[in-house]
């Protein structure tokens, strides 16, 4: 498939997506859009880890304000962002945010629909909208406070914080700060201790937590599933005669 908008990378086990629109610093508008629901499609259809990135050390400078300008209230009601982005959460395989730069607006809440989000030293997170006459409204004013907690994230969806690489890091939105050269690979070695995993063993985890509230029974029937499998079978009979080595 030819993107206009994304680069795709296609990997035995992950799908590497980057945001491609640099003259506009990769500012997220309906094509991009329309491009990511084909990307989950794919993992829909094949359920691989995602990677996804920005072009030229910016992640997303938010939405298209030309496209946003010329939405009323029946687009709003579509949720054209905010149904994209909780599709990405529900991918059934983990995601993965590499984030330098900027992560703004809706670039920064397609990063925290994503499971896990790994920084440069330049990263800043930030949602500006009310000082557009907006909102957050595609998943931010409920994602961020799950993420950092109520008081972070009224800091930056009221008072206009940003957060740069370390408080982020502080707050727990990322799980590490890495040099910018350095950013895709240490992405891709976090990508790859998941894949080392059971896949199967991912997605019914997955499932799990993002499930609301406690759900013991849940977790009964996702490990029922599981304990019938070849592959526990495997890598516990695997992990036994190591130890019996040792």
């Amino acid at each position: 498939m030819t993107y206009e908008t994304l680069m795709v990378e296609e990997r035995d086990d992950r799908l590497v997506v980057t945001l491609n629109r640099p003259e506009a610093r990769n500012a997220i508008s309906g094509r991009m859009i329309a491009e990511l629901h084909d990307v989950c499609d794919e993992l829909e259809r094949r359920p691989k880890l995602l990677l996804l990135t920005g072009h030229g050390r910016v992640f997303a400078g938010g939405a298209d304000i030309a496209e946003l300008l010329e939405r009323g209230r029946d687009q709003a009601l579509q949720g054209i962002n905010s149904r994209l982005f909780e599709r990405v959460r529900r991918l059934p395989m983990p995601t993965v945010a590499a984030v330098d730069g900027w992560a703004l607006g809706g670039g920064a809440e397609l990063s925290y629909a994503c499971d896990l989000r790994i920084a440069g030293p330049d990263a800043v997170f930030g949602n500006p909208e009310p000082g557009l006459g907006i909102l957050a409204a595609a998943g931010a004013c409920w994602r961020l406070p799950e993420l950092v907690g109520e008081s972070v994230a009224k800091q930056v969806l009221l008072a206009g914080r940003n957060l740069d690489a370390q408080a982020a890091l502080g707050a727990g939105l990322v799980i590490d700060v890495v040099p910018a050269e350095k950013l895709l690979d240490e992405a891709h070695a976090l990508l790859d201790r998941m894949a080392r995993s059971s896949a199967m063993a991912l997605r019914l985890t997955k499932l799990v937590v993002d499930s609301p509230g406690a759900h013991p029974v849940a977790d009964d029937l996702a490990q029922a599933v599981l304990f019938e499998g070849r592959d526990k079978k495997d890598r516990m009979t695997r992990f036994l005669e190591k130890r019996s080595r040792a």
